[in-house]
């Protein structure tokens, strides 16, 4: 029964994860094709609650980018179960803030649509809100599960494919921020009719809306409707649309061009017209890019020329066309028409369009109008003089092309790595002294109250040397005493690592002869000693004393070499399972498994430690693999696996291959027998 919940759970696991990946995968994309459509929205946002320093332009466009990269990144991770802790961890933080959000939205409406898939999915608020509680759940369940997420990609290569998964969407945002959204997700794609677009069918009704209006004036804001709009002393603010009754809803409703000298409607004139006709687009000319401002004059020219109307549209005041006319030289004709009309029609600003007889022909960003050398001859002999419609399966086709073609080469170097690793593996099989799986090998000398100051140095210049020529399979550690620590890390060989053989249950303070853990790791050492059985013995050390220096150990970035054992006593009574257990339990299991992989066990028969007495390798491994078992139980197997389990006691080079041999010994901790460079070097042979 246990079997099959944990089944279901790892099930539902992975369900709700592949639930987020797909839902943030397909909003990240449709946010990077269309970064200046996400920007548009965020300004909305940011307006309805009054962040006027983040309604910038340029600011919007950089966090509609962000926005586009960071929800690709999180559901790419999902989906190949990649960096797990981040990304469960971003995305329910997400869904904790967007889910109230949403619910605002819906309840309040102050906004039609959240924008959660741009132009490609419109959602009503309370649609939007449903989402994400759904959402919320999943994100919930993965962050809770993340371990039971299977991943498709080997732990060497996650920070590869995380690049790759930040790289494609930011070249992509990037590409139609400097040409066009390559899928044009609006009305006013090329090749539609904009006339038979507006078209309401026989029979249909169109939609009703109530407009209402906020007004002020002299401080004081109100909201009016079109019955009882007020006198022009009252200022705009805001105008909100609510739908009153059903109906059909033509592609393009508000397309209206107007004079802004007469006021004379310009639509159907335009609309009919039977020659090319250009509109440059610049929804706000004040606001316009005018670093294009020759290839713009140069194309009126063209048009001018070959007898085609070029009009420049704009919801901008007269004001500031004058403004621009100053600015850009401009000699062509305005028209006015609305805002959001004008952002919708084309992401650019300005950005060029050419109709005929009402068919949108085709569109450019202001960087790609087409320049002098495509304007040699008349429009009818030009490719650009005819429909390019947008064939958006074969976009589709070319994304997911220029997304899985650099993708599989991933995936193919991460199966080399994998074969390689299983090579090796196959290989370690040969040697059992080496089969340890995915844990280290460590030989790690414990000097314990031995050797002056200049004793030790020459130790560990000694050790060097014997060293120099050697590769060892495994870790090599010397743990000394504290007034070695700052003299022997700096000519310690790269191949040894250095720890202190204790560390105070304190961060600082009246301790007299106490040394901290900082102190210890302010010496360049990155290991620690604690627990040992004549700490325990001697100085009274409790599993509560062990524990706070475990935690200081950790927080200053020592890795700690816990000792755990039983007496003579304990093990004729057949207690040192229970002993070692009470150990681990008391001192250790209050870790995280992230705290718990920083730390390496050692076991250590205190009735073998300095008399001689050994423990047989079959007494040794019991140990070590119930000491194992403990772990996987606490833990799970994977944790257990890579924790490297030492012995410690009276081992040296004429029973360490013995020892070593075992699966769940991983390696020593040295007594005796590391005070001279040559038996210490005959221990860590015994891995060769």
């Amino acid at each position: 029964m246990t079997i099959d919940k944990k089944i279901i759970e790892k099930i539902w696991v992975n369900v709700c994860r592949f639930i987020l990946a797909i839902t943030f995968i397909l909003s990240g994309f449709v946010k990077a094709i269309d970064p200046i459509g996400g920007s548009y929205k965020l300004h909305e946002y940011f307006s309805l609650f009054h962040f006027s320093i983040l309604s910038s332009s340029t600011t919007t466009i950089s966090f509609a980018v962000f926005l586009s990269v960071l929800e690709f990144w999180i559901g790419s991770c999902l989906l190949f179960g990649v960096r797990r802790k981040m990304s469960t961890a971003i995305v329910f933080l997400m869904m904790l803030v967007l889910t109230p959000l949403t619910l605002y939205l819906a309840l309040k409406n102050p906004i039609t649509d959240c924008g959660c898939f741009g132009d490609a999915l419109k959602l009503t608020n309370w649609q939007t809100f449903y989402k994400n509680i759904v959402l919320l759940i999943a994100a919930l369940s993965v962050f809770l599960g993340r371990p039971k997420i299977i991943s498709f990609i080997s732990e060497k290569l996650h920070w590869l494919f995380s690049l790759y998964m930040i790289a494609y969407p930011l070249v992509l945002a990037l590409y139609c921020l400097s040409n066009l959204p390559i899928i044009d997700f609006r009305p006013y794609r090329r090749g539609v009719n904009i006339a038979e677009s507006m078209i309401v069918p026989k029979g249909e009704k169109l939609p009703v809306y109530k407009t209402e209006f906020l007004l002020e004036k002299n401080g004081v804001k109100k909201s009016f409707t079109l019955d009882n709009y007020p006198d022009s002393t009252w200022k705009f603010i805001d105008s909100k649309n609510t739908l009153v009754e059903k109906g059909y809803d033509p592609p393009i409703k508000d397309f209206l061009l107007q004079d802004p000298k007469t006021g004379d409607d310009m639509t159907q004139k335009i609309l009919q017209d039977k020659r090319y006709v250009f509109l440059l687009i610049a929804n706000r000319v004040e606001e316009a890019d005018d670093d294009d401002l020759d290839l713009i004059n140069a194309m009126y020219d063209y048009a001018r020329e070959n007898g085609y109307p070029f009009y420049c549209v704009t919801s901008s005041p007269e004001k500031d066309i004058r403004q621009w006319c100053d600015r850009s030289g401009a000699e062509y004709p305005f028209l006015v028409a609305d805002d959001v009309v004008l952002k919708t029609i084309i992401r650019s600003n300005p950005g060029l369009l050419l109709l005929r007889q009402g068919t949108i022909l085709n569109k450019w960003n202001h960087d790609n109008i087409p320049d002098e050398t495509d304007q040699k001859f008349k429009l009818s002999k030009l490719p650009m003089g005819h429909v390019q419609t947008d064939d958006d399966l074969k976009t589709i086709a070319q994304c997911i092309g220029w997304f899985f073609i650099p993708l599989i080469i991933l995936l193919w170097l991460d199966l080399l790595f994998i074969k390689r690793t299983l090579r090796k593996k196959r290989n370690l099989l040969l040697n059992p002294l080496i089969n340890k799986k995915m844990r280290k090998n460590i030989v790690a000398g414990n000097w314990k109250m031995n050797m002056t100051l200049q004793e030790g140095i020459d130790l560990v210049k000694d050790l060097n040397a014997v060293l120099a020529n050697a590769t060892p399979n495994c870790d090599v550690i010397i743990c000394t005493p504290f007034i070695h620590l700052a003299s022997v890390s700096p000519i310690a060989d790269k191949k040894i690592g250095v720890g202190a053989e204790n560390c105070a249950d304190k961060d600082k303070g009246a301790y007299t002869g106490e040394v901290s853990a900082a102190m210890v790791a302010s010496t360049g050492a990155k290991y620690v000693v604690l627990g040992h059985s004549e700490r325990r013995a001697y100085y009274h050390e409790t599993s509560e004393t062990l524990k706070a220096k475990v935690l200081l150990a950790l927080a200053n970035g020592l890795t700690p070499i816990f000792c755990v054992g039983e007496v003579l006593a304990e093990r004729e009574a057949g207690k040192q399972n229970e002993v070692v257990f009470s150990q681990l339990n008391d001192a250790l299991f209050a870790l995280s498994a992230e705290e718990f992989s920083k730390i390496v066990i050692a076991y250590e028969p205190v009735w073998a430690i300095g008399t001689g007495k050994t423990a047989t390798g079959e007494q040794a491994e019991e140990v070590h693999a119930y000491i194992r078992k403990t772990i996987a139980d606490k833990y799970g197997k994977e944790v257990a696996e890579e924790t490297s389990i030492l012995y410690g006691g009276s081992c040296k080079a004429s029973n360490a291959k013995e020892l070593f041999a075992k699966p769940d010994i991983d390696g020593g901790l040295i007594g005796g027998a590391s005070l001279k460079a040559a038996d210490f070097k005959g221990i860590i042979d015994a891995f060769n």
